[in-house]
């Protein structure tokens, strides 16, 4: 996975989900402290719109050397976990 010139972020995680889409773990690497996110494209590829970007479900200070790594992963390899996390971002659906 290479990493992004322009703005320190390198790739350290990735998978499909089912149905489409997929998460991601990246290392937004900082001159002061470095930044862990997990966020989630849910649209397949065909799908997805330009300009738009993954969701970010989970975030902590630190890289993949960090304490908080491992609770990160665990998300990122959990779709359960994925789920819930999105519900408490996006609230409960409506069925209208």
């Amino acid at each position: 996975m290479e990493q992004s010139l322009h703005d320190n972020t390198a790739p350290v995680y990735r998978r499909e989900l089912p149905g489409g889409g997929y998460v991601a773990i990246d290392v937004k690497r900082e001159p002061e402290v470095a930044r862990t996110r997990v966020s989630v494209e849910r649209r397949s590829k065909d799908e997805r719109r330009d300009g738009h970007r993954p969701v970010v479900i989970a975030e902590v200070v630190g890289d993949e050397r960090s304490p908080g790594f491992a609770e990160l992963y665990r998300i990122a390899a959990d779709n359960a976990a994925i789920a819930r996390a999105l519900l408490q971002i996006e609230g409960p659906q409506r069925a209208d």
